[in-house]
């Protein structure tokens, strides 16, 4: 891999972030661009790659588990009344170009592709903004665009039949430790309360730090959270909760997700303040 293949997010000359443009990975993980390790800035790692417990999951990016039929999470792919099934349908997002690059974030154009050729073309805004001495936020927007001739849709294991598994778009895999992590959003906290609902942001609080995610368009607010704490910790939207999401030929689909990265235990009170501070920044 060539420093052509990184590039790090500082904020205020500080290193937080490691963005892997064209990944060496196996066909069955989809490969795709990652963000990992993701750091606090005082220095704590809370991003995990290719964990034991799920080899696919790689830091933070933008995955989707079904694009027509075609997987673009990585691993086995759930078939209803099958259950996960190991399949060789996995596409991959190839990195073609950036159209802005600095060292507080970056533009880049990707193209999503599987057996039959393109499906969608990404363009990805990355930014990493300063909050205080001790958060920073990651400003992540993704755009969708079916470039084929004809319609697609975006599915996830919730809409081909298991439920609570509604997973697909923005995911952040987070740090493991041998404590679970805390989750509560400004109204509810545990993950029977926030997995599977619509809030304007989402907290989760490990031993030494906080991870604060938040919709900032409408669109974006409107997918309810994909969370776990137990099994493994780790926050994404939903795309695809109770239907199919379409995307007829030439249309978009575009979510923006700030996350605030912090140290220390935030409170919910200190939480939305610094969401506030993110998404006015």
């Amino acid at each position: 891999m060539t420093g052509h293949d990184v590039v790090v997010l500082r904020v205020a000359g500080r290193p937080v972030g490691r963005y892997v443009t064209r990944p060496e990975l196996p066909a069955r993980l989809s490969p795709r661009p990652y963000l990992h390790p993701v750091t606090t800035l005082g220095g704590t790692a809370v991003t995990e790659l290719s964990p034991a417990d799920h080899a696919h999951h790689l830091g933070v990016g933008v995955a989707v588990p079904d694009v027509e039929g075609f997987n673009f999470w990585g691993g086995r792919t759930y078939v209803r009344d099958q259950g996960p099934t190991e399949l060789d349908n996995h596409g991959s997002q190839r990195h073609t170009a950036y159209q802005l690059r600095d060292p507080d974030g970056f533009v880049e154009e990707l193209r999503w592709t599987a057996e039959p050729g393109e499906l969608l073309r990404e363009r990805r805004t990355v930014a990493a903004t300063g909050l205080t001495d001790t958060a920073w936020a990651l400003d992540l927007t993704f755009s969708l665009t079916n470039t084929t001739p004809g319609p697609l849709s975006l599915g996830s294991p919730a809409t081909n039949g298991r439920p609570g598994a509604a997973y697909g778009g923005f995911f952040w895999r987070a740090r493991k430790e041998e404590t679970a992590p805390d989750v509560f959003t400004a109204r509810a906290e545990g993950v029977d309360e926030v997995h599977g609902r619509t809030a304007d942001w989402i907290a989760l609080a490990g031993s030494t730090w906080t991870l604060v995610f938040a919709g900032v368009t409408a669109p974006t607010r409107q997918d309810p959270w994909f969370v776990r704490t137990a099994e493994y910790p780790g926050v994404g939207s939903s795309l695809a909760h109770d239907a199919r999401l379409p995307v007829p030929p030439g249309e978009t689909v575009v979510r923006r997700i700030v996350t605030v990265v912090a140290d220390g235990r935030l409170t919910r009170d200190e939480a939305a303040a610094l969401v506030r501070k993110a998404v006015t920044a």
